[in-house]
């Protein structure tokens, strides 16, 4: 369970990191520690999964390349070996299983592993696709954003405080 000092923290680290030469240590300076308690804190709380991760967030598309999320009906029997397959691929954001159907499918097929591709360059998408299908076997159902929407929600993490919307 993260302590008061840990909820500050990520409070404070939420949206509006310092773009400075020493981000970290102006955000310890506002907290009140040093940089390399701040640094640790951080390192702790992403160590016992507390955060699952910290970076900034990019419009890949404003560089040249693209992200799709994909998935694929993966039967059980072998779901952890294409699920090593695919994470291996350098292109592959991250993977997980979920379990859902694609409407599109007679029967509703079972999508079990959602990914996401992740490349530089928007050609290479359907080649990741293909690479993928011809590797495992199996048909990759590919889900490409049509539109972007920005949602932020602020959920208080401290007592007394108030939740906000981005």
């Amino acid at each position: 369970m993260p302590s008061p000092d840990d909820l500050r923290l990520i409070d404070r680290l939420h949206g509006g990191f310092p773009l400075s030469d020493r981000p970290f240590a102006e955000v310890a300076a506002s907290l009140g520690c040093s940089e390399d308690m701040l640094i640790d804190r951080l390192q702790r709380l992403l160590a016992h999964g507390d955060l699952t991760r910290f970076g900034p967030l990019f419009q890949i598309e404003r560089a040249g390349g693209r992200f799709v999320l994909a998935a694929m009906a993966v039967p059980e029997h072998r779901f952890d070996t294409v699920a090593a397959q695919v994470g291996a691929l350098n292109e592959i954001a991250h993977n997980y299983r979920r379990e859902s159907a694609h409407p599109d499918q007679p029967g509703a097929t079972t999508l079990n592993m959602w990914f996401v591709i992740a490349v530089e360059d928007a050609g290479q998408i359907e080649r990741v696709i293909d690479d993928i299908e011809e590797m495992t076997g199996l048909p990759v159902f590919a889900f490409p954003k049509e539109r972007e929407f920005f949602v932020e929600l602020r959920l208080p993490l401290l007592p007394g405080a108030h939740h906000a919307a981005g």
